[in-house]
């Protein structure tokens, strides 16, 4: 099989998205049009999930080997090959598949406050209509019985966010020069200088990007009677589409999305008194991560402003750099 040479493994809601977008303007490389395939997740059709549109999403899955070959056919000759799976840095299974099938790969990791991309990661499925659970800490709660029910990754708030374990597991299938970490909030508030890191550690052209496009920014909607009735018929739905072809669904279920999100906001920030809660349920892994990459990393056991994506950007250069 002709396999991608580098892959953005995660985290999810860390910004890979909008990476994933920044990098597939430089012609000397070639990202799937397809993101998230989720070849590298599974051995074989994907396993049974029973969340909310887990069973829909599971039909996106691009795992038989030709189909995953096909995404990488419009690659000019020369160019390096790419995909992006969010879900790839959080599965210890995933992480071997890539080593046997490409020893030679370079992973590329972007790594968010573990509390501020729980809070993200939950915001963005309920504004979708899928999250059934409106207070973002019960659902936290109720992540070992959705995991033990069969719901598929995207659920995992807290135990996507334990990047420690994560990457030492990946330090002992992959040489130091393959694997690259970057923080969000650097992605963020040095878009430049954080992507010609990117390309130097790629080997390719270095000047060529200079911003990373916001991509799959999330919006927030308040709970109501209103809102609650569509997201109910919302998860209806997306357990009905599961037995169409996945774009028959996705077409489908604009309109009500549509409805969900009629009056975005933006998230409200957390309270200070639950980010304390899942800080301490961080704090082990935090300093596995500052062992592992040298960051400091205080600001994550700290209360202040999290900042969505789209507020972070609105923010004055000064103020981005220190927050």
């Amino acid at each position: 099989m002709e396999l991608p040479e580098f892959f953005i493994i995660g985290a999810p809601k860390s910004g890979t998205t909008a990476l994933h977008a920044a990098l597939a303007d430089h012609p000397q490389l070639y990202l799937s049009s397809v993101k998230e395939p989720k070849y590298f997740l599974c051995d074989g059709p994907p396993p049974r999930q029973t969340g909310p549109g887990d069973a829909h999403s599971a039909r996106e899955w691009v795992w038989r080997p030709d189909e995953y070959e096909r995404l990488f056919d419009g690659a000019p000759e020369g160019a390096l090959r790419g995909e992006s799976t969010a879900f790839y840095l959080q599965d210890l299974d995933a992480h071997r598949r890539i080593a046997e099938a490409v020893p030679d790969a370079k992973l590329i990791m972007v790594l968010r406050d573990p509390v501020d991309r729980a809070y993200s990661n939950w915001a963005h499925l309920w504004a979708d209509g899928l999250e059934p659970e409106r207070d973002f800490l019960t659902a936290c709660a109720e992540e070992p019985g959705r995991r033990e029910a069969g719901w598929g990754p995207i659920w995992r708030y807290l135990e996507t966010g334990r990047y420690g374990h994560q990457i030492q597991h990946l330090r002992t299938l992959f040489a130091p020069e393959q694997l690259h970490i970057i923080r969000y909030k650097s992605l963020v508030d040095e878009p430049a200088e954080t992507l010609d890191a990117v390309c130097r550690f790629l080997g390719v052209e270095e000047g060529v990007l200079e911003e990373a496009p916001p991509r799959n920014v999330g919006v927030y909607v308040r709970p109501s009677l209103y809102t609650r009735v569509l997201q109910e018929t919302f998860r209806l739905g997306a357990s009905v589409g599961s037995h169409f072809p996945p774009q028959v669904w996705r077409k489908a279920s604009l309109p009500l999305q549509f409805l969900i999100q009629r009056t975005p906001q933006h998230r409200p920030e957390l309270a200070e008194q639950d980010r304390a809660a899942l800080i301490d349920y961080f704090a082990d892994d935090i300093a596995v991560v500052e062992s592992e990459t040298g960051w400091d990393l205080e600001l994550w056991r700290t209360y202040r402003e999290g900042g969505t994506y789209s507020v972070r950007k609105s923010w004055a250069p000064s103020r981005r750099l220190v927050s």
